[in-house]
């Protein structure tokens, strides 16, 4: 059975959720969660919603699905020492290092990749299985084609997103609310700048270019239960309970068997869309339709007082249970319970006399028992063994009823002692003494200069479309320089043939190292025979996470650049740790094209267009090289070439300078600064996050 997977921003929602079919609800607690302005749960919350669902046979997901800082990681020890002290049934996970502690704390308890980690391969799903993930929360801009196939060979359950908001960037990789105001997308705080409006060229208040519709897969069930989807999910813990009610009892309808009628379509539109609904990216048809911004709609107070009900009015009978009644002559009366889980439980109550005018009837005794209002419980059963001639008065059968029922719902709330295992910190590795070395990441080849080749740097990162193209390219560098390509964050299933044939022309060149941003290029570049470097893609922030890829065997490790220094220091560096010191942030990987959406052409080769917004900032879009997906620059570069001292001392490695938009002569310029005739020049750059930090 497929699983329809609600969340819970409050219990109101929780409640909604339940009462309308869901098989299991998510949830975050006060921390460490990436809906921090959602209401939440607190400790002794959490502890009743876990009884609460599990009473009614349905299912509680916790989401720690942020990055937790070294700092934090106790923290985050504590509160999944919680949470499998409860009765939690999932943890839904996006930082690497949190999904050992998880392992690690609880071992028991099923971990989860969440759709923050951006898997959106069938390589990406044997990592993150590889890992100690039971499932997988895909990309949410998939296609059939690609879940089908992730579906057929997966050793792990798959979930997918089935409804609710899109967002313009693959899911951790969005780095627009932090660079703009410091509202980290990657910890719970994004400010959906993406909902804003944006001119091309100039600013244009009525246009929304990076603000998707809604997600609605409700019309395509059936073919997501023949690929073999585990879980749907319901996106929308930020959302109000009547919404969850609304969707999750369509959903639960359709999975039924049921139809929706078009009453019920534009109930799911009332309840929440922006201009309508899309499934673009589940049918590969990308474009303009897909976007919309929210609107004021029709009055909702009658839709949402109805939704309401379903929730407020009493409780809903959604697990069955079967009675045994055994009454006969000289013997206390016998009553038990049984629900489908195989928990029995069982009383006595008086014994019965001998009728005097009405015998009890088995039917009266039936009757009786299956009155189990007020109740989560449906009486599926009545199994009986009556005596002749006896008379037991109604009100000891009910008070036997409501024992057991009783019982049993102590029962099911009740929690085995998890296996539990202490918070060991990870070992320290210092990293390197010395002073950091020079990496250089351009995206073409006509970006690389005699003077950058002159500087020797220790690292040339090339896009390997770039440089399986130019196979003079090893000997134009020379033995001082190392090159590795630049592998697509995104790589598809049917996108694997080109890139296998680009990777075997670098080898064949000699080159046998890559750049991956994403956990599924660590098993395509293994398999291909190549060293491995980790990109900002892989959100490293803490030491078990660094702990791990050591364990992976990279050779170094580019750290997140929402990091402050002091985070920066607190970091084990169990492999060789670089930092980005200049360059323009990539803020979004867009897998619908800007530009396209924009002309109906395909121009992203031709030059660079720029977003802007209201503030007339200015915002670079390039092709993502290799592949035909957009990626969103920020206006200003990030500039600490005159602060190189301030890296100095922490156990780096290299420090990176990451080229883009620069033609051959800016790229000079800069590489002067960097040999020490830096200018900061306010008005062209920015100082990034190392000093100022994310919430």
């Amino acid at each position: 059975m497929m699983e329809l997977l609600s969340p819970a921003g409050s219990m109101e929602a929780l409640r909604a959720a339940v009462c309308n079919g869901a098989d299991a609800v998510y949830l975050g607690a006060d921390t460490f969660n990436a809906r921090m302005n959602a209401r939440n749960f607190s400790a002794a919350d959490l502890q009743e919603a876990i009884v609460y669902c599990h009473v009614r046979g349905v299912k509680v997901h916790l989401t720690l699905n942020t990055l937790v800082l070294d700092r934090e990681m106790q923290r985050a020890a504590d509160l999944i020492r919680m949470a499998a002290t409860f009765g939690i049934d999932a943890f839904i996970v996006q930082d690497l290092g949190v999904v050992s502690l998880c392992r690690e704390i609880a071992p028991d308890v099923p971990v989860h990749a969440s759709t923050q980690m951006s898997i959106h391969s069938l390589e990406g799903v044997l990592q993150a299985a590889e890992l100690g993930c039971s499932r997988v929360v895909l990309a949410r801009e998939l296609p059939a084609e690609e879940i089908a196939h992730i579906c057929k060979k997966s050793p792990v359950e798959i979930e997918v997103f089935a409804h609710g908001a899109l967002c313009m960037c693959y899911s951790g990789q969005c780095y627009l609310s932090s660079v703009i105001g410091r509202r980290s997308g990657n910890r719970g705080q994004c400010a959906q700048p993406c909902r804003l409006p944006y001119g091309y060229g100039r600013f244009e208040s009525t246009r929304y270019p990076l603000s998707l519709k809604d997600n609605c897969l409700v019309g395509e069930l059936a073919e997501l239960r023949r690929m073999g989807v585990a879980s749907i999910k319901i996106e929308g813990r930020m959302k109000r309970p009547e919404y969850v009610a609304i969707v999750t009892r369509a959903y639960r309808t359709v999975l039924d068997g049921g139809r929706l009628t078009e009453s019920d379509l534009q109930q799911l539109q009332a309840a929440f869309s922006r201009q309508g609904f899309t499934n673009g990216y589940f049918r590969g048809q990308t474009g303009a339709d897909m976007f919309g911004r929210r609107q004021e709609g029709e009055d909702t107070a009658a839709l949402f007082a109805s939704a309401r009900a379903t929730y407020e009015q009493g409780e809903t009978q959604r697990t069955g249970v079967t009675f045994y009644a055994i009454i006969q002559a000289g013997r206390p009366a016998q009553l038990a319970v049984e629900d489908a889980d195989g928990n029995v439980c069982k009383t006595t109550g008086p014994v019965p006399e001998a009728a005097v005018y009405r015998s009890l009837t088995q039917q009266d005794l039936e009757q009786q028992l299956k009155k189990t209002g007020g109740t989560p419980y449906r009486c599926t059963g009545v199994r009986t063994v009556l005596g002749p001639d006896l008379m037991l008065p109604m009100s000891a059968i009910n008070a036997m009823r409501r024992d057991v029922i009783a019982e049993l719902t102590a029962r099911r709330g009740r929690v085995s002692a998890p296996r539990l295992n202490a918070y060991n910190p990870t070992p320290r590795y210092d990293g390197i003494s010395g002073e950091p070395q020079l990496t250089v990441a351009v995206r073409t080849v006509d970006q690389i200069t005699s003077r950058m080749l002159s500087l020797s740097p220790t690292v040339l990162y090339v896009p390997l479309c770039e440089l399986a193209s130019h196979p003079e390219l090893p000997q134009r560098v020379g033995v001082d320089t190392q090159l590795a390509a630049i592998l697509p964050r995104v790589v598809w299933s049917g996108e694997l043939a080109p890139l296998a044939r680009q990777l075997h022309a670098v080898y064949e060149m000699g080159v046998r190292q890559v750049l991956a941003g994403n956990l599924g290029q660590l098993q395509i570049a293994k398999a291909a025979g190549f060293a491995v470097r980790g990109d900002f893609g892989m959100n490293i922030v803490n030491s078990r996470s660094m702990r791990y890829l050591r364990e992976q065997g990279l050779d170094s490790q580019l750290l997140s650049f929402e990091l402050t220094l002091p985070q920066i220091r607190d970091i084990s560096k169990a492999v060789p740790a670089e930092v980005m010191i200049y360059g323009r942030l990539p803020l979004m990987l867009m897998e619908n094209c800007v530009i396209k959406n924009r002309t109906g052409i395909c121009t992203c080769q031709t030059g660079t267009v720029r977003l802007v917004d209201r503030m007339g900032e200015e915002f670079p879009i390039v092709k993502d090289p290799g592949t035909c997906r957009n990626v969103l620059l920020n206006g200003k570069k990030m500039y600490l070439l005159d602060k190189k001292d301030a890296f100095r001392g922490m156990g780096l490695w290299a420090l990176r300078l990451q080229f883009t938009t620069e033609n051959p002569g800016e790229i000079d310029k800069i590489l002067m600064d960097y040999q020490g005739r830096a200018a900061f020049d306010a008005g062209s750059y920015t100082r990034g996050l190392y000093s100022r930090g994310v919430e």
